[in-house]
């Protein structure tokens, strides 16, 4: 299973690894995804089936092709290429797009809502919490004073204006993360995936995970080191109460990081972390 196909170039590289028998099952909530993905995968027929619907819906959509376990799982979490290079779906400050950012077009809540009615505390709190912003109060209290803002490049530009440039990292970097985020609801989805994942991973299956910064890669080392323990109670109780047994077995203990090659080729996989763990 590939729990974000976006389009498709994950999911070929599976398929072609596979053959000639292996299956894939690929979901993905942006249809504009699912649309490039099924051109991408039609080489391999009905080896590959693609269906709209999150990641936090894996028992379900495995469930609904009668499949009883899959052998691995992929999650390659964030925005894709494809999305950040749409102006349109508002995801980047390097072009004027509408504040959207959603992943989903059909999903209710869009950046602009959160940019021009969230109150300025709970604004600043999100953008600490989700962008490890430090200067969130000071943006908050910009965005406050500046609405109604209408679109990517006027928000770029207010940060900018508000808390200077400092290196080669534009400074709205930390603000479109935390939006971004906000509006998929990114982290939850995350949390309530890992474990269904691995309620379907058949015995010595792999769940690989893909996370491109620190929040989403934190969520999946404690998740990975929870679950490969058979005992979580505090480390000075002498006997063991919690019944917890180890589902996981850590294939690598610290991330694959992208060759400077692959970085060469690819900027964007820069920060790109990669973490796998097998089912016991």
């Amino acid at each position: 299973m590939d729990g974000t196909v976006g389009a498709g170039g994950h999911a070929a590289g599976i398929l072609e690894a596979s053959q000639p028998g292996g299956l894939l099952l690929g979901l993905d909530v942006d249809p504009q995804a699912l649309a490039l993905a099924r051109q991408k995968l039609a080489p391999f027929g009905e080896r590959a089936w693609l269906k709209k619907a999150s990641y936090t819906r894996i028992p379900e959509q495995i469930a609904l092709l009668g499949w009883e376990a899959v052998d691995g799982i992929l999650l390659d979490l964030g925005a894709s290429s494809m999305q950040f290079d749409s102006p349109a779906r508002g995801f980047s400050f390097l072009a004027d797009g509408p504040l959207d950012m959603r992943f989903d077009p059909d999903a209710p809540l869009t950046a602009a809502e959160i940019v021009n009615t969230w109150p300025e505390q709970e604004l600043a709190a999100l953008l600490y919490r989700y962008g490890e912003e430090p200067a969130a109060r000071r943006i908050a209290r910009a965005i406050v004073q500046a609405r109604p803002l209408r679109g990517t490049l006027a928000l770029a530009a207010l940060i900018e204006r508000t808390i200077g440039r400092r290196g080669p990292r534009h400074p709205a970097t930390r603000t479109f993360q935390a939006l971004r985020i906000a509006v998929n609801g990114e982290l939850d989805a995350l949390e309530t995936a890992l474990p269904r994942a691995v309620q379907v991973l058949a015995p010595g299956g792999r769940l690989a995970v893909i996370a491109f910064h620190s929040l989403e890669d934190r969520l999946v080392k404690e998740f990975f080191r929870r679950e490969s323990r058979d005992c979580l109670c505090p480390p000075r109780q002498p006997v063991c109460t919690c019944g917890h047994k180890a589902t996981l077995r850590e294939i690598v203990r610290r991330p694959i990081t992208p060759t400077e090659e692959e970085i060469a080729h690819n900027p964007r996989a820069r920060s790109a972390r990669l973490r796998i763990a097998e089912k016991i």
